[in-house]
């Protein structure tokens, strides 16, 4: 009797299995195409991830279903953080959470009102999600240049904090995100989106002061797409590229002295002591002048000043005119720094498209390893025998 009970129940159970709804399952990469049809509370929806290992300015706290991204410092003089709660589509939003916005993911149309931007979308194969930028003057990007050549990608202006942007087109565009940055409380462009109810986020990769943190902000980007793997996965070899060159720096035999920039209107703005070229020379095997200083930004010398401290050094870096001459044409004091004499005065500006636009501010700040690798060739040539100079080179006498 038992065995035929025992039968029976096998069969019902069977019977009822075949018609009740298959548990769901959770996804072995994050959904970078489609929404989420059936939601489960208790699946992952981002099993691929990002650690935020270098960049101070944002972090990821993830959830099942949603992601909680701050930007600590989101602007110059900035007094709270900024909180985006990203959701991803097809599932609920969390309630109870104080959000800047919420913003369903993965995005399928975003604006870049700056040229940092790029490179990560490109990388992460999102160029084809960007609707508008602020302007494709000053970009490297073909892409983007063909794109608003042909009207597939608009102009809105407003880029760099500025107080002209074409609100109205931007509505009418209807991005999912707009990627933008401010440098202080007076600019204009952001609130004006805000106002207009634009799902505007700040990315603040600037303020990060390192070149590793500033290239880190490309898993900020990569979280509104859900492309973590990839954005971590190209930061990690950035970083091992990165760390080997400079660990070849650190044994060299030599460190010599460097300075970098030129006056501007009668005010020589030097990069401090704490900022991303101070810590590009010393990675890369030089005595940044100023060094001792603890300034992210940059601090307003006379030429005189200048001269005092950097009158022999060796090494004149980041300098945006082309020639000796262009140099000299500034201020005939100039010629009396020894690395004027000796020709050691390098640009940064090597790749410049035609309306001047600076490769080094864009793809450089993306790959701060190659930034480095010139660096390195330019300091201590015999150490990396194999590397030619790519965002710098020498000035032409």
């Amino acid at each position: 009797m038992k065995s035929r009970l025992t039968l029976l129940t096998l069969a019902l159970l069977t019977t009822v299995g075949a018609v009740l709804p298959a548990a769901a399952q959770s996804p072995s990469a994050n959904l970078t195409d489609e929404c989420v049809s059936t939601f489960d509370a208790n699946t992952d929806y981002f099993p691929e991830k990002v650690t935020v290992d270098t960049a101070s300015g944002f972090d990821v706290e993830y959830h099942n279903n949603y992601k909680i991204v701050t930007v600590n410092t989101p602007w110059q003089g900035a007094e709270e953080p900024l909180t985006y709660v990203l959701v991803q589509c097809g599932t609920p939003a969390p309630e109870g959470i104080e959000a800047t916005a919420t913003i369903e993911v993965p995005v399928n149309s975003v604006v870049s009102m700056s040229t940092s931007f790029l490179p990560h979308l490109t990388s992460q194969d999102l160029l084809d999600k960007v609707v508008a930028v602020d302007s494709a003057l000053y970009t490297s990007n073909e892409a983007i240049v063909a794109g608003v050549a042909d009207g597939t990608i608009a102009e809105i202006g407003g880029g760099g904090g500025g107080t002209e942007a074409d609100i109205e087109k931007l509505i009418d565009l209807e991005p999912e995100l707009v990627l933008s940055q401010r440098f202080s409380a007076d600019d204009t462009v952001y609130p004006a989106m805000q106002q207009a109810g634009l799902p505007v986020v700040i990315d603040a990769d600037f303020l990060d002061a390192t070149p590793l943190g500033v290239a880190e902000w490309g898993k900020f980007i990569s979280v509104f797409f859900n492309t973590e793997s990839i954005a971590q996965e190209a930061f990690t070899g950035v970083n091992t590229r990165y760390e080997e060159v400079a660990t070849l720096a650190k044994n060299a035999e030599t460190q010599p002295t460097v300075f970098a920039n030129t006056p501007f209107s009668g005010t020589w703005y030097m990069p401090g002591g704490a900022s991303y070229l101070a810590t590009l020379v010393r990675d890369a095997g030089g005595e940044y002048l100023w060094a001792d200083d603890e300034t992210t930004g940059s601090i307003m010398l006379s030429l005189e000043e200048v001269l005092d401290a950097a009158a022999d050094a060796d090494y004149w870096v980041n300098i945006f005119q082309n020639t000796a001459a262009d140099v000299l044409a500034l201020d005939e004091r100039l010629n009396e720094f020894a690395a004027f004499q000796n020709g050691q005065m390098y640009t940064n500006n090597a790749r410049l498209n035609a309306n001047y636009g600076s490769d080094f501010y864009e793809n450089g700040y993306a790959n701060p390893d190659v930034l480095l690798a010139d660096l390195v060739k330019i300091f201590h040539p015999d150490l990396l025998p194999e590397h030619e100079l790519y965002y710098y080179a020498q000035l032409a006498q």
